[in-house]
């Protein structure tokens, strides 16, 4: 923990497993906060994912740097009763169980803040802690699924498709960890700490902004898919065109864009065609604007295409692979990627956060804990116990 942080000062029990609510901690450690991550014994159900030979997976890695790492059966009423302990010194509680379950436990809400009136309990689940829907099962995936998004993804003539990256896990803890700090904003002024909850269904839906855009404007008829053009083809350009070397996304909102974009692709002889002179008459000729492009494009690198528009304020972007991401040295430049040993993969690109804090220190990176690495460390420190006390829990299957 660095004393020039926003956050520095707080302590957060993180609960949390999978992708949505340790992403959601994760800010919350690169915002200066003390994280201690709290698995059962034996890790939580991503470490499971791990290749032979390894302690987790990379999401594992990822996703908890920065954490100090304690074991706590909340099965046992040795381990409710040390959740009850520690909470009296902490600031908040993120977990994305189940809807119930720490209730069903006897350490939900109403008990813990009984406790500790000035803790911050935030919740994450799929739908939410109310409502029909409440105890439906929800990963990412199915989110993308119930949400609408997946119905709009994918081509006109296949069906509908996921994102290629959990995006929905990773906007649903961004907006708890939103919560978390809004709270403790208010507790503040207050004195007085608040059950937050997130439900990813809820955090994803501004997503549909456009989708619903389209949907008015059509009379209320569904936006077909339209696989990486805009929703009813109602702009153009606006794909991914292929280079010689891959593919390049291009997007125009402007017309001044579409006059610099034929001065990139040198024809300007059609500056005043009548299929082209506006948005409405390039989307009604989507085809022809489709192939102008294209035939542009494909005589050209990635490299290229993107100097070319560059040089005219077009928005392009050459459509990048992982591991040009990873190496990108615009961002390694900026300290948000930054190359760390890990114990378990060696030399890996670690993100540092999206947050910047202008003044204010920067959290280095660090390596996930070990299943119960800080447990002396947290159990001694916070709680006073001793070796002997720390054996005993762990031969109890307590810690």
């Amino acid at each position: 923990m660095t004393a020039n942080t926003p956050l520095a000062g707080y302590t957060i029990l993180d609960f949390t497993q999978f992708y949505q609510g340790p992403y959601a901690s994760f800010l919350l450690a690169k915002a200066g906060a003390d994280v201690i991550k709290v698995e059962p014994p034996g890790g939580e159900s991503l470490r499971a994912m791990a290749a032979p030979g390894k302690e987790g997976s990379f999401p594992v890695a990822m996703l908890n740097a920065n954490k100090r790492g304690i074991t706590l059966n909340l099965k046992t009423e040795s381990g409710r009763d040390l959740l009850r302990r520690l909470i009296t010194q902490v600031d908040a509680v993120v977990e994305n169980y189940s809807p119930g379950v720490m209730d069903r436990l006897g350490v939900g809400w109403p008990v813990l803040s009984a406790l500790n009136p000035r803790l911050v309990y935030a919740s994450a689940t799929g739908f939410g802690l109310s409502g029909p829907d409440r105890d439906n099962l929800a990963m990412d995936f199915t989110i993308q699924a119930a949400s609408g998004v997946m119905s709009l993804t994918g081509m006109p003539d296949g069906p509908p498709l996921r994102t290629g990256a959990p995006y929905v896990d990773i906007l649903g803890g961004a907006t708890l960890y939103g919560g978390v700090v809004t709270a403790l904003l208010e507790r503040e002024r207050t004195g007085r700490g608040r059950l937050v909850e997130v439900a990813m269904v809820e955090a994803v839906y501004p997503c549909l902004a456009t989708a619903q855009d389209q949907y008015f404007k059509a009379g209320c008829k569904v936006p077909a898919r339209t696989g990486n053009a805009f929703a009813n083809h109602a702009r153009a350009p606006y794909n991914v065109y292929p280079a010689r070397d891959g593919h390049v996304a291009i997007i125009l909102v402007t017309e001044a864009q579409w006059q610099n974009l034929l001065r990139a692709m040198g024809r300007e002889d059609l500056r005043d065609d009548p299929r082209f002179i506006r948005n409405q008459a390039r989307a009604a000729h989507y085809a022809e604007t489709e192939a102008l492009v294209t035939a542009w494009t494909t005589a050209h690198t990635r490299a290229e295409i993107f100097a070319a528009t560059s040089r005219y304020r077009i928005p392009c972007a050459p459509v990048r692979d992982l591991e040009e991401v990873m190496h990108d040295p615009h961002m390694h430049a900026r300290g948000a990627l930054e190359v760390v040993d890990h114990y378990d993969f060696g030399p890996v690109v670690l993100p540092n956060g999206p947050l910047r804090f202008h003044g204010a220190d920067t959290v280095p990176p660090r390596v996930s804990p070990h299943v119960g690495e800080h447990n002396a460390e947290v159990y001694g420190g916070m709680l006073g116990l001793d070796a002997a006390e720390l054996d005993a829990l762990r031969a109890d299957g307590v810690i």
